[in-house]
């Protein structure tokens, strides 16, 4: 059977959608696996705090999601979808190495002490890297599904529905394998002269997918159907909108009569065909308005919520989960989801006799994100219930430690003046870094110690002198404590985000029993909300998403006109971008002291843009372009009278055309 072009037809589907799917799974890998760990790459490698961190990864977002504009005008204009993607895809790879370079520390550490002496060069090339990746994958995004949509015949309407959730599916199937993978690589330890986090690898392997999804791309070359551009499309929309605005002005006055939309008032220059396609734009674009919102709140999974995340105990028993890694609860629900919306929950709907539109599914899906906002809200506060208790700037600690044989009384009364000396030892203020412990000892022997444990080396510390911090990654840990002629061993088990000062006494015993002689202090313990706490909220975000995100390609597609549906998935891209810039916006205008606060802040304000969106929903009419443009084309004497059969209009499409 002949599918559109050269294609052949497999169980109903056209073959060249199949090179399309697997080149959208490996994409998709190379996006989320180095979204899934930029953040805390910006936070523990380049050195910058949470709120520089956050901004930078979503102004990342914003431009990833601003540029298919650029992409959708290329494609639909000039170098049409194919070369389009094949284009954006090489810029996006050389995007991944230059990342991949940007995390190699040793280019730049040339005292070999693990940190970077040049932290300029890095913070460049990941910059440059970034706006390159944002150039290729905001180019593409607005592309493949419209080029996908491309390979169908008219009579394969419900295959290609079915194509939209699919590519989705493959979408978030790479998602789930990038933030399992991408996360685990980058929890391990790499490097040429010192061992430190492995993020040129965690960008690494996203590098070589992209490259791997290019490859697989073009090899369907030959099987593709390949719509001619029509044109620059999008400098006549703009010159069509121009001359309407203009003209509408000049017949400002009331003697001239009115019409019916203002924008008639550019058919004195411009084809009603046109300026019909320009209508069905306007009023999709006009519905997208209040959707930057909703992802305002969605693309917060990956910079607030993983900070959250690194507070928290991953501790699943025989599993041990990465901050990072809490995001493949998304795609893993997305998979589970979205088969069961479409073949249980949306015909169920409908059988009961609820006219379940796409609309509606996305207003059901911006209420879950709000919900999902609420539950993060309820797990700052149990989190904060757990987090140190720090002096405040008009407060004091004081720390006595005994290092002698005996047991001493200290007695303080609350008029007494005590007159300290300077403080040499200095303890931490702030929870210890990405979820490990922070370790360091008091040596009370007559003689200097040396302590080590698996990477972490305290070196030699002097009689009644104490280590600085090292960092332990959590687990049980085995310390040994050597003099030049004797040593034992030490253990303990950590969990995340603690601190603790093991104090040797004069009184230590070599051998067995110095498990006993060390005393542990507990001076910030350790992360008790569990990880799994962010589950609810991870079920609620992406129930949301399935209503709403997957629903909303189909939208797109089906009412965009046929020469402007790169032009019109470029307009929902950019709601996400405008998402990022919100999230930017009210942070710095809110400055909320708590956390949580925040999360409560954004939940309301996507109440209430929800409300207005269904007012908008109720009031929407859906139309047929392709039966539109026909119905023109054909007044116009554009169609061929054996066409004639196939361009009946029913009434609902009359009216749709009559209320344009």
């Amino acid at each position: 059977m002949e599918g559109k072009g050269t294609d052949k037809v497999v169980c109903g589907y056209p073959l060249s959608i199949f090179f399309i799917l697997v080149n959208e799974l490996f994409d998709s890998f190379s996006c989320y696996g180095t979204r899934a760990v930029l953040v805390l790459y910006f936070k523990y490698f380049l050195h910058w705090d949470d709120d520089l961190a956050t901004s930078m990864y979503h102004t990342f977002l914003a431009l990833s999601y601003l540029l298919p504009i650029l992409g959708a005008i290329v494609a639909d204009s000039w170098l049409g979808r194919l070369k389009t993607i094949i284009s954006c895809a090489v810029v996006s790879a050389m995007g991944y190495v230059a990342m991949t370079v940007s995390a190699v520390h040793d280019i730049t550490d040339l005292d070999k002490d693990g940190t970077p002496n040049h932290m300029t060069f890095h913070v460049v090339m990941a910059m440059v890297g970034l706006f390159l990746i944002a150039l290729g994958t905001g180019g593409m995004q607005p592309c493949v599904p419209a080029f996908g949509g491309d390979q169908f015949n008219e009579y394969q309407k419900s295959q290609r529905r079915i194509f939209f959730s699919i590519l989705y599916l493959c979408n978030k199937t790479g998602n789930f394998f990038s933030t399992i993978i991408t996360p685990t690589i980058r929890a391990q330890e790499c490097g040429i002269h010192s061992k430190q986090s492995c993020y040129p690898l965690a960008f690494g392997v996203p590098a070589a997918l992209m490259v791997v999804a290019l490859v697989v791309f073009i090899s369907g070359s030959g099987l593709y159907y390949k719509a001619e551009p029509q044109g620059n499309i999008m400098l006549d929309v703009c010159k069509c909108i121009g001359f309407a605005l203009k003209n509408h002005y000049r017949h400002r006055s009331k003697r001239f009569p009115k019409r019916q939309h203002w924008m008639d008032w550019a058919d004195e220059k411009y084809d009603k065909l046109l300026i019909a396609q320009i209508k069905m734009v306007l009023r999709v674009l006009f519905l997208y308005i209040p959707l930057p919102m909703f992802w305002a709140l969605f693309t917060q999974k990956g910079s607030r919520w993983t900070l959250q995340a690194t507070t928290m105990d991953g501790n699943f028993g025989a599993l041990v989960i990465q901050p990072d890694q809490m995001q493949t609860v998304n795609p893993i629900l997305i998979l589970t989801l979205v088969p069961i919306m479409d073949s249980l929950i949306y015909p169920l709907i409908k059988k009961c006799g609820f006219n379940f539109t796409p609309l509606k599914r996305m207003t059901v899906g911006m209420l879950l994100a709000a919900v999902a906002f609420i539950c993060a809200a309820l797990v700052q506060i149990e989190i904060d219930k757990t987090l140190p208790t720090f002096p405040s700037a008009s407060q004091s600690q004081l720390k006595i430690l005994n290092m002698g044989r005996n047991p001493v009384k200290v007695t303080l009364s609350n008029d007494e003046l005590l007159d300290l000396p300077a403080a040499q030892m200095q303890d931490l203020t702030t929870k210890p870094q990405q979820g490990n412990n922070a370790i360091r000892f008091v040596n009370g022997l007559a003689t200097g110690v040396n302590v080590s444990a698996s990477g972490a080396d305290f070196g030699l510390i002097e009689s009644h002198d104490f280590s600085n911090y090292s960092q332990i990654k959590n687990g049980k840990a085995t310390f040994t404590i050597r003099t030049d002629s004797q040593s034992c061993e030490y253990s303990k088990e950590f969990g995340f985000g603690s601190s603790y000062t093991f104090f040797i006494p004069s009184t230590l015993t070599f051998g067995p029993a110095c498990q006993d002689s060390v005393t542990a202090a507990e001076d910030i313990k350790p992360n008790s909300a569990h990880m799994a706490l962010q589950i609810p909220q991870y079920f609620f975000i992406t129930a949301g998403e399935v209503m709403f995100s997957v629903t909303s390609l189909e939208f797109s597609y089906s009412q965009a006109p046929s020469n402007m549906k790169a032009v019109l998935q470029a307009g929902w891209l950019f709601t996400v971008a405008v998402g990022s810039v919100i999230v930017l916006i009210v942070a710095e205008i809110a400055k909320l002291p708590q956390q949580w606060a925040e999360y409560v802040l954004f939940a309301s304000l996507l109440m209430a843009v929800c409300i207005i969106f269904s007012i908008m929903v109720y009031f929407y009419t859906y139309i047929d372009p392709a039966e539109i443009e026909a119905q023109f084309k054909k007044d116009a004497g554009e169609v061929d009278d054996d066409d004639d059969d196939d361009d009946t209009r029913d009434q609902d499409d009359q009216e749709s055309l009559r209320k344009m």
